[in-house]
């Protein structure tokens, strides 16, 4: 359970090297710092995708220092928030907690241009998310 008194929101896709990385880093940036975010992957990369990194620096944001994560439970149990991006089945399912499974394509293997659409796909979901009220767990 989320013991912060700020909502709480867990990004999951397979390698957590694109959709979930972009995805956390448009939130704790548009959220200034009032969403705690995470992110993981079920199968975790061994380091974020180079066109992921290169189309989030064109809008200012740098993902560079990030690291793919493993999904755990408890990261799951502590959000209120669980966004999956194409995990399917290996994402932990807990009562009381909200999920959403956005459709988007996996950016792996492609180049910077065709991850610009993924890129803000994702942005205008953020958005979208950041202007709903979000469940804090206290």
């Amino acid at each position: 359970m989320n013991t912060s008194p700020k909502p709480s929101v867990l990004f999951v896709c397979i390698h957590n090297a694109g959709r979930s990385q972009m995805a956390a880093a448009f939130l704790h940036h548009l959220s200034g710092g009032q969403i705690e975010v995470r992110s993981a992957g079920s199968a975790p990369a061994d380091m974020v995708n180079p066109a992921a990194v290169a189309a989030m620096k064109e809008v200012g944001i740098d993902i560079s220092a990030e690291t793919p994560k493993i999904l755990t439970t408890e990261a799951a149990r502590e959000s209120d928030v669980v966004i999956t991006m194409g995990c399917g089945d290996t994402c932990p399912i807990f009562p009381g907690k909200r999920y959403e499974d956005w459709e988007l394509e996996d950016p792996a293997g492609q180049g910077v241009d065709a991850v610009r659409s993924i890129r803000d796909d994702i942005h205008a979901r953020i958005e979208t998310l950041i202007s709903e009220p979000l469940p804090a767990t206290k």
